[in-house]
């Protein structure tokens, strides 16, 4: 069975965890493909690793795991942890007897070419959010879940918060449908029908 995967987009604190949380879909935590704190060549800013850039992430690994989700219906995956920046062994996803996986991450925007050039059926979902929500919902979370220090924390929150339009009108450019929650809840929604029929 060839699965189709939900590539599940937005900035960082629009909903994208929790729209996939309630889908009742399968799902991959796209965050699990950050490479490791002393990977080397990793991108730097202000004198610190700068985790918003793409190349601190692992995109090939999540093809990889990806393909084999649609195509096999496992895959084994890293355990990442955000406050040690650092794989912590790994885990296997199994998606055996479902239609539909979502994924779901800021750097998704980057999956939508490999995917499809892999021959992957994939649904692309901008997650559209005011810019002041995502900022706020994204530092309550981060401060809540020790994720950085505070310091760190306000000053990223500050620059994605500026940087989005850029971010938005790349994901677009790339083929992402921009979508408020209620929309993209429906249509994931009509996925998980789908994924349900006998």
């Amino acid at each position: 069975m060839a699965r189709t995967i939900i590539l599940l987009a937005g900035p960082s604190g629009s909903g994208k965890s929790r729209l996939a949380r309630v889908s009742d879909l399968p799902q991959l935590r796209l965050d699990d493909f950050y490479r490791d704190a002393d990977s080397p060549g990793l991108p730097r800013r202000h004198g610190m690793i700068d985790w918003d850039d793409v190349s601190s992430w692992n995109v090939d690994a999540a093809v990889t795991v990806l393909h084999s989700l649609a195509t096999t219906g496992r895959a084994r995956v890293p355990r990442y942890n955000l406050s040690t920046s650092q794989a912590e062994g790994t885990h296997v996803v199994d998606v055996t007897g479902h239609r539909a996986i979502v994924a779901e991450g800021i750097f998704a925007t980057y999956l939508l070419q490999p995917c499809r050039g892999a021959g992957l059926t994939v649904v692309p979902i901008w997650l559209d959010r005011p810019r002041n929500l995502n900022f706020a919902r994204r530092l309550l979370r981060d401060l809540k879940e020790h994720r950085k220090p505070p310091k760190v924390l306000l000053r990223r929150g500050w620059a994605l918060r500026a940087a989005e339009p850029e971010i938005r009108a790349h994901a677009i450019a790339a083929g992402f449908r921009p979508m408020g929650m209620a929309g993209a809840t429906r249509l994931v929604g009509r996925i998980v029908a789908d994924d349900d029929r006998p």
